[in-house]
């Protein structure tokens, strides 16, 4: 019986190493996409799917909670079904393209109102079709009808510039003139939104130690 059981466990081992092994890890599959220091870099972005929901409102505010809180319940119901189905992957950080409406695109601060647009990336055998019948599961579930403005979107941003932030968001101007002086010197100007993708939790995490990458889209 000894030896069974020691059997058994060797086996649970392997399964579940070989589980995680076959899970998809987008950031690896595109490691070259999330390359960021504290000094700028030039990165080549390919087409990338995500689930979206957009809004207009400060950073923070209930409207904003709500709309990232919809935004989690897609993502992880589809990521468990897929995960059931044999074809399991990692979601992703979230991120977050921002602009106002004079066309601006400097970062956030806590009290101004922003068009926002909330990110969390997919694999790309992620349907339409998948994720309005997510939706619709979740209505019934009693969740928000905040869920139904949860869409999936392509996003192609190509030649990009960015760099790794350490420090509240509200701290950004920095790095995001490192940025600007960067494209400028290499002929290149910024073309596109503010976008950030949130390395850390800035529930667990104490603002200066914050870490964000920033990118723009340059031509």
């Amino acid at each position: 019986m000894p030896a069974r059981r020691s059997t058994s466990k060797k086996t649970a081992a392997k399964t579940s190493t070989r589980a995680a092994s076959d899970k998809l890890d987008l950031y690896a599959k595109h490691k070259n996409e999330y390359i960021a220091g504290k000094l700028p870099a030039l990165v080549q972005v390919g087409p990338a799917r995500y689930l979206a929901i957009a809004g207009r409102s400060a950073p923070g505010a209930e409207e904003f909670t709500r709309a990232i809180e919809s935004l989690y319940n897609v993502a992880f119901t589809i990521r468990m079904a897929r995960k059931f189905a044999g074809k399991d992957y990692a979601v992703t950080k979230l991120e977050g393209l921002w602009w106002r409406d004079a066309g601006a695109s400097d970062p956030p601060d806590l009290f101004t109102i922003w068009n926002w647009q909330m990110l969390l990336r997919v694999p790309p055998f992620v349907s339409k079709r998948e994720v309005a019948s997510t939706i619709e599961s979740l209505i019934a579930k009693g969740k928000s009808d905040n869920v139904r403005t949860v869409e999936l979107i392509e996003l192609t941003e190509g030649k990009c510039v960015q760099i790794l932030h350490v420090g509240p968001y509200t701290e950004e101007q920095e790095s995001i003139a490192k940025l600007r002086s960067f494209a400028e010197q290499a002929g290149r100007r910024f073309s596109g939104k503010h976008h950030e993708i949130y390395l850390s939790d800035p529930r667990r995490v104490k603002p200066p130690q914050l870490k964000t990458i920033l990118r723009y889209p340059v031509v």
